[in-house]
């Protein structure tokens, strides 16, 4: 009884606009309370859930994403995207895209691809001609490609919720990332056709060459990011202060554009936003273990078991779950809460654990731009100063294609394990 009152609480508190982190926190209290469980167990079990060597890389790609965006590098992948796609129908739309795919490999959280490439291209997109709410839209729909190509906080928060790699899911992430970037690409070309969007005049070899060498130092920390991981020179934590040194010397000696002054002020600000993720890890794993307690995640899974024991059809009822939770609450808690759970229940069925948690992670990620919280549709339409129902109408097209290919990474494992297991051969 007492852990329905939790839950009870916890909804209270969430809808009553108290951040996730202290929502939880306040409602596993009160369990701790009443159940008279000695209030030293809440400060261990929250250590418990940030003493992770893992997670050290989370304030350190959030420090090299402010580091790199405040350093010239957003300016110059947008150039680079642009010379790439910009003479395809709805040029600066499809270099949206194109940049948002890039930029994932540096920043791995969708807010801010969202926040910094929105800053520059709302505006941009809005003085060639394009509506205000398709700028908004396409900014939005296409931010949500950083959590699912490495690196992805998201997913280091869900490696180190259940001792998977986090090194395979960020390769694993790496084909439903592609294919959400050229599913975004078909959509935004058709209702630029349609809307009569302009495109830019083709660049020519020397214009391309121009900016990619404009944008060689940005593109190779991707490349170094990427390659570090993947090829097994460097764990993600190690890339991550990796990540830190070049970014700092990139943007103070090569391209002069990061204020020596300015980088406390990007160190404050890093870690604010890493302080937030680790309270809520940390909250979340004491109400994880209170669920534990309880034997909810036993009952959960009876509970699909008991419905069916078809996978596919368990797979479908795991999303529509996730797809709802993902609309109200925010990935990272909506991961740490739910994310083992379901995960017993997916293994017992015969789902791959490394597919299932890019299954969970791209879930949760759509629900960045579905209402009614769309945390990536606040930021734009804040962004393009227009209503959030405008920008909730015009993202449905990208939402839609999101979903096919959810449904394909959904019931098409390859998709996520194949380069998994051409990587990592057992």
């Amino acid at each position: 009884m007492q852990v329905i009152f939790m839950f009870g609480l916890f909804f209270l508190f969430l809808f009553a606009g108290i951040p996730v982190a202290f929502s939880l926190g306040c409602s596993v209290l009160y369990y701790f309370l009443v159940e008279g469980i000695p209030l030293i167990t809440l400060p261990q079990k929250m250590f418990g859930g940030m003493n992770s060597f893992v997670l050290l890389c989370v304030p350190g790609f959030i420090l090299a994403g402010n580091l790199m965006n405040q350093g010239g590098i957003t300016y110059r992948i947008i150039d680079f995207a642009n010379s790439l796609v910009g003479h395809i129908c709805g040029g600066l739309g499809q270099a949206n895209i194109v940049a948002s795919m890039v930029f994932a490999g540096i920043s791995g959280t969708a807010t801010a691809d969202s926040a910094s490439l929105g800053a520059i291209l709302i505006p941009a997109m809005e003085r060639e001609g394009y509506d205000t709410d398709f700028s908004c839209a396409v900014t939005a729909a296409s931010s949500c490609i950083g959590p699912i190509i490495p690196p992805s906080l998201p997913m280091i928060v869900a490696g180190t919720l259940t001792g998977l790699s986090v090194t395979k899911l960020f390769v694993a992430g790496v084909i439903p990332g592609l294919m959400m970037g050229v599913g975004m690409m078909i959509v935004c070309g058709i209702i630029s056709r349609k809307r009569s969007y302009p495109k830019r005049e083709r660049q020519g070899w020397s214009g391309k060459v121009k900016a990619f060498f404009g944008a060689f130092w940005a593109l190779l920390m991707t490349a170094i990011i990427l390659y570090g991981i993947m090829g097994g020179i460097c764990t993600p934590t190690e890339a991550s202060i990796i990540a830190v040194v070049y970014a700092l010397i990139v943007g103070i000696f090569v391209y002069r554009e990061l204020p020596v002054k300015e980088i406390p002020v990007i160190v404050r600000e890093s870690a604010c936003t890493t302080v937030s993720i680790l309270m809520l890890i940390g909250f979340a794993n004491v109400f994880a273990w209170v669920l534990s307690k309880e034997q909810i995640p036993t009952l959960v899974a009876n509970a699909m078991l008991g419905l069916t024991q078809n996978k596919y059809v368990i797979l479908l009822l795991i999303n529509i779950l996730l797809l709802f939770v993902g609309t109200f609450m925010e990935t990272n808690a909506a991961l740490a809460i739910l994310f083992p759970t379901l995960l017993g229940v997916a293994t017992r069925v015969g789902v791959d654990p490394i597919h299932f948690a890019i299954i969970t992670v791209l879930n949760l990620v759509l629900g960045l731009t579905t209402p009614p919280v769309g945390v990536c549709l606040f930021i734009t339409s804040t962004v393009g100063k227009i209503s959030l129902g405008k920008v909730a109408r015009a993202v449905l097209p990208f939402l839609a294609v999101n979903l096919i290919v959810l449904m394909l990474v959904t019931y098409c494992p390859p998709l996520t394990l194949w380069l998994v297991n051409l990587m990592f051969p057992t």
